[in-house]
């Protein structure tokens, strides 16, 4: 994960020239020196600002990777804040101006709130709102080619509206087209044709993480801002604009642009948001205040005539105003409330380094042609089922294996685009949910394969084979029954599988049990032939199938809590011995510190009780959060200020107690339950076994009141 000094700082630099290219834009700079010159600037040159903003807002905010519409919903409320705000701000400007006296005027009203703002600069706020819900739902729903296929058409159909209009106006049928349009909003450089193409660019930048090189972005930046001038400058020189906003070469030089400031890393500058906001909403206040103050002082040649020092002054007044309000805001308003460790009771944390780091060690040690099918059942073992498949589909694994429909069903929601493997059971009436979201379901016997053909619904299956744990799975006796499956009408085979049960065990007895298994399963696909399983996606191994036996050819290696960095007791030995790292840590904090007297007691049952005088601190969580009330008394301890104390009598449902007489440790220390570090004794597979249990169990009963936090 990125660190506060590896962030995207190029951003942030850029916001403040973009905000000053703005209120270029209104001022024309460079009027009084060469009208050519100011056209470039203004009208070519800062034309790459509000594109710059709605890509900054896309790139942090569109993905198609999202748990629910909370963070698009809490975006879209705090631009129509600030628009309210502006429209305030405004409104004794309008009333000025005589806005209130002009006919139709609510139904210009309502064109200027919701299309062309109401007044000329705030377009841009109802634009953000229509841009970034349109580009969200495009992404989410469809992916990235279609949502840039469909912005661009968009894009293209307003750019025949703005700088290509003169080509418009010459044909009678599309002229009336857009007469139609400019009823409805005065430009096309709105929130329809103009910005979603920026926020679905914004998006996909963030969520491919492709990157061009430094030298190639810069290449491409200068290649096509040449082509853009020389597009606006002939489309200027033969009168084809009704506005100057939006210019075909405009997409490329923007994408290029955006590529060059994500090279440019280090600690963010998060006030240049707020600065260049303010900025932005209050620079054509501060054109009025220099024009008043202009007249009233009787330098108007000096101050306004004097477009360079006109454009200086508005500047530098923009800029100090901005300062002033940024500062009252942090001071005054301003909650930081956001969910992190800093205010959770309790919290698992996830090295996502170290999820990645494991991925690639795993698919290194796999055979040639084999894949990693990552198992994210029980919310990816407790680490956050969101939080990993989509680390691990953005690090390029496309198969995922989940125990039910529910939990494949989630995937897709949050926008997981890879295969999906249930591994357990589906009722039958569901298959057309296995359908519409595109999940393989496994079929468990022979039955179950006619049910579920019976269903009507075209599903994608992969076969399961029971070659002697005897749980789910058609008999690798029953070859027959296996073609029969193949034949079914609405059902498509793309895997076939089995699951060996004692792979983790290096006992001469387990070992020719393992080999016994593989024997039938590979007798059985040898038995079905090549032409039969030429399409299908053949599997034994699971995390130590993978670990104990290295070289079996199959196409997926279905790791669960090898993936995870964590064995499933602290003794297992493998045949591989592979540079895996744990993932989770499992972390509170002291909430509470008490003196107890010697002989006085702590917590249910008083199961401990004070043998000196004693210090103990309440952590605030408890076995409703995945702790094992197993490890209740000396039997189970944590870490905290960098050593390890016992816990003080029984785990209760939501707290327990630690006995911190030995160290200095105080209110709001962090504690460690389970450490993903250097402390082998805190390590998951210590910790299941002191609690007589194994990792697996551990980690994946861990609570869903815990969030998530990301290191």
């Amino acid at each position: 994960m990125m660190n506060k000094k590896n962030g995207y700082a190029g951003i942030d630099y850029f916001r403040m020239p973009a905000a000053l290219l703005v209120i270029a834009i209104h001022t024309s700079p460079l009027a009084v020196i060469s009208e050519t010159g100011d056209f470039i600037l203004t009208r070519a040159a800062a034309r790459t600002a509000v594109p710059f903003f709605f890509m900054t807002s896309g790139f942090f905010l569109i993905s198609r990777y999202t748990k629910d519409e909370t963070k698009l919903a809490a975006f879209i409320k705090k631009i129509l804040l600030i628009y309210g705000a502006a429209v305030l701000l405004y409104l004794p400007v309008n009333i000025y101006n005589g806005y209130f006296q002009q006919e139709y005027l609510l139904p210009n009203l309502i064109k200027d709130l919701v299309c062309d703002g109401t007044l000329y600069h705030l377009w841009y706020l109802p634009a953000s709102v229509t841009g970034a819900a349109f580009a969200w739902v495009l992404v989410k729903k469809c992916g990235y080619f279609t949502a840039f296929t469909v912005t661009v058409l968009l894009y293209i159909t307003g750019l025949f509206g703005d700088s290509y209009y003169g080509i418009s106006a010459g044909l009678p049928a599309v002229k009336e087209f857009y007469g139609l349009l400019f009823q409805i909003s005065d430009y096309t450089r709105n929130g329809v044709f103009f910005a979603p193409v920026f926020f679905v660019l914004g998006g996909f930048l963030a969520d491919s993480g492709y990157r061009h090189t430094l030298k190639t972005s810069l290449s491409g930046f200068a290649a096509s801002f040449m082509l853009m001038l020389m597009e606006a400058l002939t489309l200027h020189h033969f009168r084809m604009q009704r506005h100057d906003s939006m210019y075909l070469f405009l997409l490329p030089c923007m994408y290029f642009l955006f590529q060059v400031l994500l090279h440019f890393r280090g600690k963010r500058l998060k006030r240049m948001g707020t600065l260049s906001l303010v900025i932005y909403i209050i620079h054509p206040m501060m054109i009025i205040v220099v024009r008043m103050f202009a007249g009233f002082f009787h330098v108007k040649s000096l101050l306004v005539d004097n477009s360079l020092l006109h454009y200086i002054v508005v500047c530098l007044l923009s800029v100090l105003f901005s300062l002033v309000v940024c500062f009252f805001w942090e001071k005054y308003v301003l909650r930081k409330n956001r969910h992190n460790k800093n205010t959770e009771r309790a919290w698992i944390e996830i090295n996502l380094e170290h999820l990645t780091h494991n991925a690639g060690i795993l698919s290194d040690a796999m055979p040639e042609c084999c894949e990693l099918m990552a198992v994210v059942k029980a919310h990816a073992y407790g680490h956050g089922d969101f939080e990993t498949a989509v680390c691990l589909e953005r690090t390029g694994v496309r198969a995922f294996a989940v125990a039910t429909i529910d939990e494949g069903i989630r995937l897709r929601k949050y926008g997981i685009r890879g295969e999906i493997l249930v591994l357990g059971y589906t009722d039958v009436c569901r298959a057309g949910e296995l359908k519409k979201y595109d999940l393989m379901q496994t079929v468990v016997d022979f039955s179950y394969a006619g049910a579920l053909n019976e269903q009507g619904k075209a599903v994608k299956v992969h076969i399961k084979i029971d070659t002697g744990m005897h749980r789910l799975g058609i008999s690798w006796k029953d070859s027959v029954d296996v073609k029969l499956v193949f034949a079914m009408k609405n059902i498509t085979v793309l895997g076939m599988y089995t699951h060996l049960s004692c792979a983790d065990s290096l006992e001469p007895e387990d070992v020719s049990f393992t080999e016994m298994q593989l024997k039938r399963f590979f007798g059985l696909a040898d038995a079905l032939g090549k032409d039969l399983l030429k399409n299908v996606k053949l599997h034994v191994q699971s995390s130590y199938g993978l670990l104990n036996y290295p070289d079996i050819h199959c196409h997926y290696v279905r790791a669960g809590i090898a993936l995870y960095g964590v064995s499933s007791s602290p003794d297992k030995r493998t045949k591989l011995s592979l540079d895996l790292r744990p993932v989770l840590s499992l972390k509170s904090r002291a909430v509470l510190v008490r003196d107890v007297k010697k002989g006085e007691s702590v917590g249910y049952g008083r199961q401990f009780t004070a043998e000196c005088d004693s210090r103990i601190a309440i952590l605030p969580v408890g076995y409703a959060d995945g702790v094992p009330q197993n490890l209740s008394g000396p039997n189970g301890s944590v870490l905290i200020r960098g050593k390890q104390v016992p816990i003080a009598g029984k785990i209760c449902m939501d707290q327990l107690a630690v006995d911190i007489t030995d160290t200095e440790a105080e209110t709001g220390d962090e504690a460690v339950l389970v450490c993903a570090g250097n402390h082998d004794s805190l390590s998951a597979a210590s910790v299941a076994e002191i609690s007589g249990s194994i990792s697996n169990e551990l980690l994946s009963r861990l609570g869903e009141r815990l969030p998530v936090v990301v290191k």
